[in-house]
This record gives structure tokens, sequence and C-alpha cells, in this order.
């Protein structure tokens, strides 16, 4: 049986010492503060001295390894064994010739199919427990908030159609309603006259302009961050 090994790193490769440090003091923050998370790089380390993680290139694989815990791009945090297999260096290789495959470099995500993201997958192909949550939590809240906001940006414009839809029924309506009254008692006309007009002109407004949503109703998406995991 081969033990399986997770090298974690804190992701310092943004090129500005600030933001470097500013994450530095997030993962110190929520993940050895309070244990939630953070901003993290992992790889893999199986039968041999290398570690096997997956990142960002133009073309090919995006799956690549190096000497474990000595990233030179990000700094190294803690070592964590996920558990053993019985799988052959033979069978370790020819998992790693198809996820290799799997994972050009070009579809790396940062919130959907990062390094951490590459991990549970070759773990779980290794049969050993996924990681940590708390190493991808950061990751995994970000993709749940984009496909909520973008869910609701969708809800919102499909009712602006509807409204406006409504409003185009009500308004020919009440045109109807106003060439009626014109055609009977003309002093009964004369007195709805301001009322009649005071609502086309309402429902003019709302077909032109759309129904106004309110500013703190909406869910927002910051832009992410400029680091690759």
């Amino acid at each position: 049986m081969t033990e399986v090994k997770l090298h974690i790193y804190d992701v310092t490769n943004s090129g500005s010492d600030k933001t470097n440090n500013t994450i530095l003091h997030i993962n110190k923050i929520f993940k050895d503060g309070i244990g939630l998370g953070g901003i993290f790089h992992s790889a893999v380390q199986i039968h041999g001295e290398d570690e096997w993680s997956f990142g960002y290139c133009e073309q090919g694989s995006g799956v690549f390894n190096c000497p474990s815990g000595k990233n030179p791009m990000y700094t190294y945090r803690e070592c964590i064994v996920l558990g053993k297999t019985n799988f052959s260096i033979s069978k370790v290789n020819q998992i790693l010739r198809e996820v290799s495959r799997e994972w050009p470099g070009q579809s790396y995500d940062l919130l959907s199919k990062n390094c951490n993201h590459f991990c549970d997958e070759f773990c779980e192909r290794l049969g050993v427990p996924k990681l940590p949550g708390w190493v991808n939590r950061f990751a995994n809240a970000g993709d749940t908030a984009v496909e909520i906001a973008g869910n609701t940006a969708f809800r919102l414009r499909q009712a602006k159609t509807e409204i406006v839809t409504a409003s185009k029924v009500a308004y020919r309506f009440l045109l109807g309603v106003n060439s009626n009254s014109a055609a009977s008692t003309e002093s009964a006309g004369n007195a709805n006259k301001g009322s009649t007009k005071f609502q086309t002109t309402w429902f003019k407004n709302l077909v032109s302009n759309g129904p106004k949503v309110s500013g703190n109703s909406e869910v927002g998406v910051g832009n992410e961050g400029g680091y690759h995991l």
C-alpha cells in the first residue's frame, strides 16, 4: 500500500507583495483562525518524490509535476495524508495519462475547474478520500454565487418582459375605453378625460422605460481575483 499525500500552498503568485500579504492574512484568519477556508493551491503526491497538479496554459495539458512541496510559484503550507492505495506505478501512470488528456490547460477556470478540482478527481480515481472541504471552499462558494446571480438576472429580465407585455395590453384596452367614452355622453367623457389621460400616459412611460428594480435588492458579483490555483 502506498500513501497518497496532499501538498497545500498559500497562493502568493499575484506579482504584488501587497496582494500576496493580503492573501496570507485572509488564509490566517479564515483557515487558521476559524477553520472555514482560504485561497490555496494543492497537489497530489504518489509513488516517488514528485507532486501532480493542474494549471492554465495556452496549449497542451494543464497537468504538470514538480518536486513535492517545492513549487516555486506559491508559499508552502502543509502536507495531509489522504489515505493509501494499492495501485501500482504503471496503474498510476495510466491514470495520469488519462487525466492529462481530459484536463487541457485552456479549460482552467478559477471557480469551476482549478487545481483543487483536479486533485479531487485524481484522488477519486486513486480510491482515496477527496480533499478536505476547506481547501476549495472559497472557489465553490464563488461558483455557486455566480450561478445564483445568473439565475436571478434571468428571472428579473423575464419579469420585466411580462410586465411590459401586460402594460401594452392594458394600454390598448384603455385606448378602446377612451374611444367608446368619446362616442357616448359628452359630459361624462369630459369628466373622465383627465383620469384616462393620466392612465394612458402612465402606461406609455412604463412601456418605454420598463420597471425599475431597487438597487438594494440585486445580487451583485464582483470581479474575480487575478490569481490561478
